[in-house]
């Protein structure tokens, strides 16, 4: 019996060890995915306000007709 306790208690030992450790990762993750949309709204407002510079201006020559 107190051998039987003693398995269980390892194994919820080691079960906790695994939940802190992918309690990590997914922290990890998450900052990770914080700073890639934060970079993803700063290229998208740079690509609208450079997009609005050519707003209105004609090209010199129009395209190639494969276009």
């Amino acid at each position: 019996m107190e051998k039987r306790i003693a398995e269980i208690e390892m194994r919820i030992s080691f079960q906790d060890e695994t939940i802190a450790v992918l309690n990590e990762v997914i922290i990890e993750q998450q900052n990770k995915i914080d700073q890639l949309e934060q970079a993803l709204i700063h290229l998208e407002e740079k690509g609208q306000s450079s997009q609005s510079l050519f707003d209105g201006v004609e090209p010199e020559e129009p395209p190639p007709p494969h276009y």
